[in-house]
């Protein structure tokens, strides 16, 4: 079976790191990565940019709503996810749109932050 494991920050902490502490996080993930991929058990993992920077989209009634993210409604859960390659937000926006879900709950689309190893 495969599973997904969505990590969250807490708004208490986001930010507060100094660059050491998180150059420290940062390898931290790196070899827990790679001792998964070892293993065979790692598929695909990725760091998300900023909340600020996801967009929540709906269709109702074949239009288009764009709300700027990452909260969706309470009484929404997280059902699903899609990892897709896009040349810009517009791209992805109109890709996103298309995703069937969008018409009955909402899709969040966010960057993804592409991480580097501190030296």
């Amino acid at each position: 079976m495969r599973y997904v494991c969505l990590t969250y920050n807490s708004a208490d902490v986001d930010g507060t790191l100094t660059p050491k502490e998180t150059g420290e996080l940062v390898k931290a993930h790196f070899s827990f990565d790679e001792g998964l991929r070892r293993n065979g058990t790692l598929i695909h993992c990725d760091a998300l940019d900023k909340p600020e920077k996801a967009t929540v989209l709906r269709v109702r009634n074949n239009a288009l709503q764009a709300t700027d993210g990452p909260y969706v409604e309470t009484k929404e859960h997280l059902a699903g996810f899609y990892v897709i390659q896009a040349p810009d937000d517009a791209a992805a926006q109109e890709i996103a749109a298309r995703i069937p879900s969008a018409r009955v709950g909402a899709v969040e689309l966010r960057p993804v932050r592409i991480l580097t190893l501190p030296e």
